[in-house]
């Protein structure tokens, strides 16, 4: 009979003991749960902002003429400058890319008009907006393809042999091909290509007589340089 009580004594006391420490432990094992594992790594979400320095190089087509002057032709000088570019990263593949930067054109008469050689010389600011798609399966190669719109400023505008020349501001479009290769998170080279539609018109004032023209432009903008991504 006494054994039995003791039996009976020491199940009460285990129970006891597990029903005080049960929520005890719980908590406990709740703890131990949420506490980050040392060491595990932590991936770190890119910024969606990027920028690139390029040299730039612009390649004119040599394109145009001046109204009522048969047989007209202008041709224009290429030339090599800085530009930087600023992206913002909407998702992934989605971009909106805007290049800055600005040169200047040397302009000369081809054709019916070669002998009036120079001009005039324009610089232009062109800056254009551009939305991508990059692609993104191919490891630290990143290809995108781009298009979108430019708005080309004529500014600091001289007359060579001609006595006064205006080439007009004007909208265009712009298609885009490149590529960023990735070295590591943040540093990356980048080669690109850019088509520029740009035809503006101008005003161009020679011995005295008023005339008005096109000038076909359209350059190619091929740059080379380093991609930063924040």
């Amino acid at each position: 009979m006494a054994r039995a009580r003791i039996g009976v004594a020491r199940a009460v006391t285990a129970a006891v003991v597990l029903i005080v420490a049960g929520p005890a432990g719980a908590a406990d094992i709740h703890q131990a749960a949420s506490v980050p594992k040392v060491g595990a790594p932590v991936a770190e979400a890119p910024s969606p902002w990027q920028i690139r320095m390029r040299a730039l190089g612009v390649i004119t087509e040599d394109s145009g003429y001046v109204n009522a002057v048969a047989g007209s032709g202008l041709s224009y000088s290429n030339s090599v400058t800085p530009e930087l570019d600023i992206s913002y990263f909407f998702t992934d593949n989605i971009a909106a890319e805007l290049i800055l930067g600005t040169t200047y054109a040397n302009i000369d008469g081809q054709g019916s008009i070669g002998g009036l050689g120079e001009i005039g010389k324009v610089w232009l600011l062109p800056p254009t907006l551009t939305l991508q798609y990059h692609f993104t399966d191919f490891g630290p190669f990143k290809p995108y393809v781009g298009a979108g719109v430019n708005y080309t400023i004529f500014y600091h505008q001289q007359a060579g042999s001609a006595d006064d020349l205006k080439v007009k501001n004007t909208f265009g479009a712009a298609l885009q091909v490149g590529f960023d290769y990735m070295v590591d998170q943040h540093w990356g080279v980048n080669f690109d290509v850019k088509k520029l539609f740009l035809k503006p018109d101008f005003d161009v004032t020679v011995a005295g007589a008023k005339l008005t023209g096109k000038a076909r432009l359209d350059p190619w903008l091929v740059g080379a340089g380093l991609t930063y991504r924040f």
